[in-house]
């Protein structure tokens, strides 16, 4: 079943943002983080019961930080996918101090003191400027929210895209979007979710596509390279495949 993180409307206190009729109330923003953890050979070395406490204790705090509608963790493996990194912590929630806070409690374990983070992404949601008034297979739906699903794999990367694209026409750019979308749908069993890195972090997108099926995101992302979009993309690397697991599991595998 998928964990929901449901959209929070954004209602000052002091003043309530003035709307068209009929028009939806704005909807404040997520903040999304993709955290890469590698633990040192050390905690490996450690006695077996050492490493349980470690790992209740790791794991505890991801539990107290799901909280319903306000914040939410998913955890993956990368045992035997990347090298760098052993594992990954997926957060949504709608403030940075929020996230700040919980990655602090986490580190601040004893398994904290063996943990490296080789890689971090931050990023927020917001509504594509492509895709006004249609739908697609993007969780980042019309309200710039993310609901993850139930899948077993994930694949994230970050993303940039060249300068010369931002200097196209919003009509050109819109041409090449619509045929890069049109691949995306010829795999529905492939979830996208978009997120913007702008000023938040060295990136512009971070990109994440939950699927059961690995051999369709390859196919995907194949014949995304033959599209026109293409040629304008500047970086889309280090790709992490991860093996979605509960948090005890996600441990237990770190050996």
């Amino acid at each position: 079943m998928a964990e929901t993180l449901a959209p929070a409307s954004h209602t000052p206190t002091t003043e309530k943002p003035r709307q068209a009729h009929g028009q939806q109330p704005p909807v404040k923003r997520q903040i999304v983080c993709y955290s890469f953890y590698k633990v040192l050979p050390e905690w490996r070395r450690l006695p077996a019961e050492v490493r349980a406490e470690h790992k209740k204790a790791f794991a505890d705090v991801l539990l107290q930080w799901n909280k319903p509608g306000e914040f939410l963790s998913l955890t993956y493996s990368t045992i035997g996918t990347r090298g760098d990194v052993d594992m990954c912590v997926w957060s949504i929630g709608y403030a940075v101090d929020e996230l700040n806070r919980m990655r602090s409690e986490l580190m601040a374990t004893p398994l904290g003191g063996y943990l490296e983070i080789p890689h971090n992404f931050l990023a927020m949601t917001k509504r594509s400027q492509y895709q006004i008034d249609r739908e697609d297979h993007s969780d980042t739906d019309a309200r710039g929210a993310i609901r993850p699903g139930g899948q077993k794999y994930i694949f994230i990367y970050p993303f940039w895209k060249t300068r010369p694209w931002y200097l196209l026409p919003m009509d050109e750019r819109k041409r090449l979007m619509d045929e890069h979308i049109r691949v995306g749908l010829l795999y529905p069993r492939v979830k996208l979710n978009t997120t913007y890195s702008f000023g938040l972090d060295d990136q512009e997108f971070v990109v994440s596509f939950e699927t059961n099926y690995p051999e369709d995101f390859l196919d995907l992302v194949q014949q995304l390279r033959e599209t026109e979009a293409s040629m304008y993309t500047l970086k889309d690397t280090p790709i992490f495949s991860c093996v979605r697991l509960q948090p005890g599991e996600m441990l237990d595998r770190l050996g």
